[in-house]
């Protein structure tokens, strides 16, 4: 079953190729997070609407608002545990023998943060390159309206766990006290890491020690992933080989899913994702948090 992705990302090309294969489920992740205008302002909604008008054919939506998040977390888009995970992905028709192509209309972010919780659980999974956009502009078709017979019914995966691609507050509280090894890389917008912009949480700023890397900086004007070596630029500038492990966070675990796309693209395995990341960190006062650049 791996051998039929190629690898994290596929293009329009290889998508248009196996969309008809019988193993492959594709789906589109797109939710709607729009910037606060203001401290503490967070809205959140799902993108089915927008799913609904237009996506590529066969596609569903999955709802990572709703269906696939835990929400009796303390934070949004919390990842659920992996029978939960495993339950929503056999209700979009997702179960034993299939492979998962994400993609969506909002940057690939979405996309990335899907891909990745199913990589935490060993569900065979990739990214489509450039999203929905890619896949317009390429000239493929789009299909509109609902699927009114639903997911076909599967038996449901059986999650094989790596609780080792998620970081919890108090291995990033460590790595930030340098207790423990490790290098803290924040995903957000440069305004977002140095607090020059209104922030959806408790409070601005980044966690001490941290760098920044923002998700979108290693996409093109396109929102492809960087070619390889203007990508490996970009990141070196930041990172080197020898900072290990990385554990990335942003505000919700949306951006840094962007980052840790790339970086696995770039051959890293040594990568984290703090799942809770600054609406978690944020929350707790006694907790620091730092200004500027």
């Amino acid at each position: 079953m791996t051998s039929l992705l190629p690898g994290p990302l596929v293009d329009d090309t290889w998508l248009a190729a196996h969309l008809d294969d019988p193993r492959l489920v594709v789906l589109d992740a797109t939710a709607l997070l729009p910037s606060p205008r203001y401290d503490g302002e967070y809205r959140c909604t799902s993108g089915r609407a927008g799913w609904t008008e237009r996506h590529i054919p066969g596609s569903r939506h999955a709802d990572l608002t709703g269906d696939l998040s835990d929400h009796e977390a303390p934070y949004h888009f919390a990842v659920p545990s992996p029978d939960a995970l495993a339950a929503g992905l056999a209700r979009l028709g997702v179960g034993e023998g299939h492979a998962v192509v994400a993609y969506d209309s909002g940057g690939g972010i979405w996309a990335a943060r899907l891909w990745w919780m199913l990589r935490a659980i060993s569900v065979p999974a990739a990214v489509l390159d450039g999203g929905l956009d890619a896949w317009q502009a390429a000239g493929h078709g789009l299909a509109s309206g609902t699927d009114t017979g639903g997911a076909p019914a599967v038996p449901p995966v059986t999650p094989l766990p790596r609780p080792e691609l998620w970081a919890g507050i108090e291995e990033v509280a460590a790595i930030s006290r340098g207790e423990r090894p490790g290098t803290l890389v924040c995903a957000l917008p440069t305004g977002g890491f140095d607090g020059s912009v209104p922030t959806r949480y408790t409070r601005r700023g980044h966690i001490p020690g941290s760098h920044s890397l923002p998700g979108r900086e290693l996409l093109d004007s396109a929102g492809r992933v960087l070619p390889g070596p203007d990508l490996a630029a970009r990141v070196g500038q930041v990172l080197d080989t020898a900072d290990s492990p990385v554990v990335l966070y942003c505000g919700g675990g949306i951006s840094a899913a962007a980052t840790a796309l790339a970086l696995t693209v770039l051959g890293r395995d040594d990568i984290a994702v703090y799942d809770g990341s600054l609406e978690e960190w944020s929350k707790d006062p006694a907790l620091p948090l730092e200004l500027g650049g």
